[in-house]
């Protein structure tokens, strides 16, 4: 049998993850030893015997097989935490196209160990009679000082240090007088950094509907099977999926497991955070890259040891330590939020199964609008539907009007309000209720329309929106086709043709000189750049201390503001042209997540929605609030054009500071993978220039493959890698992998 070779980290804490050490595996450990097993190696001239974990496996000595150490023997008493996010951070080197270290720093995110906080109390020890006769003792020499701190101890046997110290002003020096003489101890206890809010317990959980009584019971029915299904639960926008998540979550805890809720924004995590824990109490915690590193760091340690049973986060607290982890929650599973855009650029959804499934815990996904990819694994029977078809309480849904503002410029008004929405809102200021202004600018990238037509540049082989750059050219981002700027619309003549410029602060000026007198918040990255600054904006909100909300994505999902009952989206176009084939998804999630906003209280709601393409079957949809009317048109096109989950995508991104040098080597790649796959089921697209081709002064470019096996493109990944490590032409150029993008 070939000799094996594994790559030893001793100390997992962060700063030491590069540095690995390579033993040789005894053949009668072939078989036990694997990525991410704890083992035990000797170590140092000594040979002291030491704990280490498996971060990888090859065929290649490193360094003289003579002066190569053995694994001693495998730990198999019981598989720690470490041990199982390895083999996970190994799983998504593999998948997603990685360093092991990359995946590792992404796994294990605590950076570096911070020193504990912790409180010390002075506690009284001494019996009362001879407190009393150091007392009079005080009294009787005047240590004024003493005399108080010992007064104040009597009255309470403990008393916090800095309460001491700070409060009575008492020196230490008098502190360390009263230990010698044996009248207290000073005792320390470990206070945990939390970053939560001050949020009160006081919440009786409502009883659950019938509808939500049946999803939960076809959810435990489903874990009772020996290999749980994810289960996919879509529920209209208001159905009151959260009080599904914790009926759930109930099960789990009292099986003494742990839980991760994912969210897809920092945004959210107040409110939920908020319904948790008036639930589930001291349990709670949150993790969010807001969080200090001396809170990340505590909340860790409090998830290893027990501490805590449910962790609330965006992406990075699907990596909580947890020790007995039994569900992982992904609310608003839809949300592009949750693939990292940075290597690995992993998708937490996929990720999730794959922990879930190496730890026996179970998966549930919760959307009003499921992902198309979620909803066709539904659909064929890798997940577990479950539906919620009415909103809590037997509220009806918002009403919702779609506005051309291809008319409204015909009529003359060039506002960003058309008549009907500005009348809408005038009357809910006159009501005294409140209203959310959408502007829907996720993924925007410069696409040419026309205001009078509403046609959109489109590139003639990919249908995508063509991207305006400022050499004056429209460039397709997936093929590289690319033509010149347009002055007049090709469809009507039209002079009005050119990209949307306005932003949220520009709209808040508008709102403000149009309705003269109302109260106006705007919520979006400059407004929520402070740690507490979205909870202050929401909280106010919340408080009807403002009337109107403008804002991006962020204010449409997951809110719950009873006294909304109207809901403005004033351009439902710039996401639907954005240049990726997953546009019109984005848009239908955007605009249903949107208009779900609205009624959510005993007052019914209205929403809004201003097109240019109001004819377009995502606008349609969303405004009829039908999910499978949407699924239908959107499945078929993407199986007519072999993109995701009709087919695997895969993108293949390069960056250079130099130009030339990056399309030559784009350009090898593409070729590599022609020579090594013959097969003519492999589409390969590019290579061109990306979205934003130029980021830092480095050049950008991309190509992509398409299979219907992502096994396939898998596969061609590892061979490319290989191509790259050893072809020298590329270590001036940063490339990575991105699958289903």
């Amino acid at each position: 049998m070939n000799k094996r070779y594994a790559d030893i980290i001793v100390d997992i804490s962060q700063e030491k993850l590069d540095k690995s050490f390579q033993y040789e595996i005894p053949e009668e450990l072939i078989f036990a030893v694997e990525v991410g097993k704890k083992v035990r190696i000797p170590f140092g001239k000594g040979g002291r015997q030491l704990t280490g974990y498996v971060v990888g496996i090859s065929g290649e000595p490193k360094i003289a097989v003579e002066k190569m150490k053995a694994i001693s023997g495998v730990e198999e008493q019981g598989t720690e935490i470490e041990s199982r996010l390895i083999a996970l951070a190994g799983w998504i080197a593999r998948n997603y196209g990685s360093t092991m270290n990359q995946a590792l720093k992404t796994v294990l995110p605590v950076k570096e160990k911070q020193a504990a906080r912790e409180k010390r109390y002075l506690c009284l020890t001494a019996p009362l009679n001879v407190c009393q006769e150091h007392l009079e003792l005080f009294q009787k020499k005047h240590y004024k000082a003493k005399e108080r701190l010992l007064k104040a101890l009597m009255e309470k046997e403990n008393l916090e240090y800095a309460t001491v110290t700070g409060e009575l002003k008492i020196s230490p020096q008098v502190i360390r007088g009263f230990v010698e003489e044996q009248l207290i101890s000073v005792e320390t206890e470990r206070c945990y950094r939390t970053g939560m809010p001050s949020i009160k317990r006081e919440e009786t959980p409502p009883p659950l509907t019938l509808s939500q009584k049946k999803a939960v019971e076809e959810i435990l029915e489903e874990w009772k099977e020996e290999n749980p299904r994810p289960c996919l639960l879509k529920g209209v926008t208001g159905s009151g999926k959260t009080a599904v998540y914790m009926e759930l979550i109930d099960k789990v805890l009292a099986r003494g497991e742990q839980v991760i809720v994912l969210i897809p924004e920092i945004a959210l995590t107040y409110q939920n955070v908020s319904r948790f824990y008036s639930r589930f109490g001291d349990g709670v915690s949150v993790m969010n890259s807001r969080l200090s590193k001396g809170e990340r760091w505590d909340q860790f340690e409090r998830a290893k040891n027990g501490e805590i049973s449910i962790v609330i986060g965006p992406r990075s607290a699907l990596f909580t330590p947890f020790p007995n982890l039994g569900l992982i929650l992904i609310d608003e599973e839809h949300e592009g939020s949750y693939k990292s855009e940075k290597t690995p650029c992993y998708h937490a959804r996929e990720t999730a199964i794959e922990r879930a499934c190496m730890e026996h815990a179970r998966v549930v996904l919760g959307s009003a609008s499921p992902s198309v990819d979620s909803y066709y694994r539904g659909k064929t029977g890798a997940y577990k539907l479950v539906y919620l078809e009415e909103r809590y309480g037997g509220r009806s849904l918002p009403k919702v009007s779609v506005v051309d503002l291809r008319e409204e410029l015909k009529t003359g008004n060039r506002s960003i309000f058309s008549s009907a929405l500005t009348e809408k809102i005038r009357d809910r200021l006159e009501k005294k209720q409140q209203v959310l202004l959408f502007l829907n600018r996720r993924g925007y990238t410069g696409f040419v329309s026309c205001r009078s037509c509403g046609h959109v540049m489109k590139c003639p082989h990919c249908d995508v929106s063509l991207t305006s750059h400022r050499n004056g050219k429209l460039i397709c981002h997936y093929c590289g086709y690319e033509q010149a700027q347009v002055q007049h619309c090709p469809a009507c003549g039209s002079p009005y043709i050119g990209g949307f410029k306005a932003g949220t602060q520009q709209i808040e000026t508008l709102v403000q000189k149009s309705f003269p007198g109302s109260r106006v918040l705007r919520m979006d990255a400059d407004t929520t750049r402070k740690k507490d600054d979205h909870e202050k904006i929401l909280s106010a909100f919340a408080a009807h201390e403002a009337d109107i909300l403008i804002g991006t994505q962020m204010i449409v999902k997951g809110h719950d503001f009873p006294k909304v009952t109207l809901v403005g989206v004033l351009a439902a176009d710039l996401s639907l042209h954005n240049e990726d084939y997953r546009a019109a998804e984005k848009t239908f999630q955007l605009l249903l997540q949107a208009v779900g906003r609205a009624g959510r209280g005993e007052l019914p709601g209205e929403a809004v929605i201003q097109t240019y393409n109001p004819e377009h079957y995502s606008i349609q949809a969303a405004a009829a609030q039908d999910y499978d009317q949407f699924y239908e048109a959107e499945m078929s096109y993407r199986l007519l054009l072999d993109y995701p989950p009709a087919a695997s995508m895969a993108a293949i991104k390069g960056a250079c500071e130099d130009e030339e040098l990056l399309t030559k080597a784009m350009e090898y790649l593409r070729k590599y993978v022609e020579t090594i796959y013959k097969k003519q089921d492999l589409i390969l697209i590019g290579p061109a220039p990306e979205a934003v081709a130029k980021v830092q002064d480095l050049y950008r470019q991309v190509f992509y493959m398409r299979h219907q096996d992502r096994e396939i493109l898998v596969k061609l990944k590892n061979a490319l890698e290989k191509y790259i490590a050893v072809n020298n032409g590329f270590r001036r150029l940063y490339i990575q992998f991105d699958f289903n993008v």
